[in-house]
């Protein structure tokens, strides 16, 4: 029996329903599949109905209607000035959705069967130094925004939350005297995540003298206000830490998904095993979590080309 969502009119926590871009109704039905039954993210429902939109305005027909050689079509106009990384997203898009319609139904044929995936070359992620961490966490702190920044740049480094997770933040969701911050990750898979005292402290005191300020008598249990006094969005934090770096002459290129790798990797280097750095990232296969393995190797090797007197 066809399951048939058609529009979301009420999301699972009882806010308001997402508003698609994509109008086409299988669009429509698998977006609320991933939102109501599979529990994934805003945002990642909406870069699946953004990637599903350029489809469906790419086209003439229904999505259900599209072959093989129309998606192939598609993806060869989409690689003029796009990564082999943009490439792939928009075929696992593809993918997820024709299996959906099939499983449905919907087709009898799957036009992604044939299309492989492009290799995508590996990089490792970046991260900071220690160095460069205290400097950057080294805020002025003369009014309630530089107090703001400062306790989501300690609770952030302190977490390695991601960016996502730390403006979704909820006042109930960090526990000050047990240093424990409450986090609903990927798939609303919920994490308890210790923090240390630089963080209790500095999101105490935003907390408790500042926070008031910047509310603009608005009505929100949200944890990190923006000046408008509602959730801060991501761009807004990107750009805060982008204008710290400038300050501080951090030559490193970052954003805030950086100090979430400068976390995992400084504790790797601290001796933490790779298990509690899974179960702190929230990571589900161990596989994604061993990347910061490789990041520590290159730095013990570029350390050792440096300073050992026949290292290079």
């Amino acid at each position: 029996m066809q399951k048939k969502y058609k529009y979301c009119i009420i999301k699972i926590d009882g806010s308001d329903a997402m508003k698609f871009h994509v109008t086409d109704m299988d669009a429509i039905d698998f977006l609320n599949y991933l939102l109501i039954d599979r529990k994934y993210s805003d945002n990642t429902v909406l870069s699946y109905d953004l990637e599903l939109m350029e489809l469906e305005q790419f086209s003439t027909q229904k999505l259900r209607q599209l072959t093989k050689e129309n998606i192939e079509t598609f993806l060869s106009w989409k690689r003029q000035g796009s990564s082999a990384k943009t490439i792939a997203h928009f075929m696992t898009v593809f993918r997820n959705f024709y299996k959906f319609l099939e499983i449905e139904e919907v087709i009898t044929k799957n036009p992604m069967d044939d299309l492989q995936l492009p290799k995508i070359p590996k990089t490792l992620p970046k991260v900071l130094s220690k160095e460069e961490v205290e400097l950057l966490l080294d805020v002025p702190l003369n009014n309630a925004y530089q107090y703001r920044n400062k306790a989501m740049l300690e609770l952030m480094y302190a977490s390695g939350l991601r960016i996502s997770e730390l403006i979704s933040l909820h006042i109930h969701d960090v526990n000050l005297e047990m240093q424990t911050v409450r986090v609903f990750g990927k798939g609303n898979k919920e994490r308890i995540v210790p923090i240390g005292d630089y963080a209790t402290y500095y999101v105490g005191i935003y907390l408790n003298e500042f926070r008031s300020l910047l509310l603009k008598k608005k009505d929100t249990d949200i944890l990190f206000l923006s000046s408008r006094g509602d959730q801060m969005s991501r761009q807004a934090f990107f750009k805060i830490i982008k204008q710290l770096g400038q300050v501080k002459h951090i030559r490193t290129n970052f954003s805030p998904h950086t100090l979430r790798h400068s976390f995992a990797t400084h504790l790797l280097e601290n001796g933490a095993d790779l298990r509690s750095i899974q179960e702190l990232l929230g990571h589900s296969d161990i596989a994604t979590t061993q990347v910061y393995t490789h990041i520590s190797n290159q730095q013990l090797q570029e350390n050792y080309k440096e300073f050992h007197p026949h290292g290079n």
